[in-house]
């Protein structure tokens, strides 16, 4: 049932990313980096809200992974010709995603907030396959390239929680 219910998840993903057209290589680092400073802002949330140990244990993994995709999308940015610069200010919906998470506490928070990671991981893989498929700065075609696998991880992780 697990091995089915990840393919139905991964082929959602594959049709999710072919109606999703490529976003330049300016767009792609601002989603990466909003992503990246959104699941950064969640996590430490859970951090003091989250009942679970092992909610709190995938915050901190989140963290950590979520600074390192930071890191390698700068770089990749930075080399890329013209250099493009990242904006990782949080969108509307973003704030009020956060404000919501951050009025729960305890399970209610944790489910919440598992939801939320395994619907954001799924978006986050749509983007980053797409990009490292089909984008057009060759440094950030490899960071997505590299992330993808990473954000697959995260979100059999999230599934697994979710359960």
């Amino acid at each position: 049932a697990d091995t089915a219910g990840a393919m139905a998840s991964n082929a959602m993903v594959d049709v999710q990313q072919a109606m999703t057209p490529t976003p330049t290589g300016q767009d792609f680092a601002d989603q990466a980096a909003k992503s990246d400073a959104f699941e950064i802002a969640a996590a430490k949330v859970a951090q003091t809200n989250a009942a679970s140990p092992a909610v709190k244990d995938f915050a901190a993994e989140m963290i950590k992974a979520h600074t390192e995709s930071t890191a390698r999308i700068k770089a990749a940015a930075a080399t890329a010709s013209p250099a493009i610069t990242p904006n990782a200010t949080l969108t509307d919906e973003q704030n009020e995603d956060l404000a919501e998470l951050a009025a729960k506490k305890g399970a209610a928070f944790d489910e919440a907030y598992i939801d939320d990671q395994v619907d954001a991981h799924q978006d986050a893989l749509v983007l980053m396959r797409d990009y490292a498929e089909h984008g057009d700065t060759a440094s950030l075609k490899t960071a997505a390239g590299e992330i993808a696998p990473v954000v697959q991880k995260h979100l059999d992780h999230a599934k697994s929680l979710d359960k």
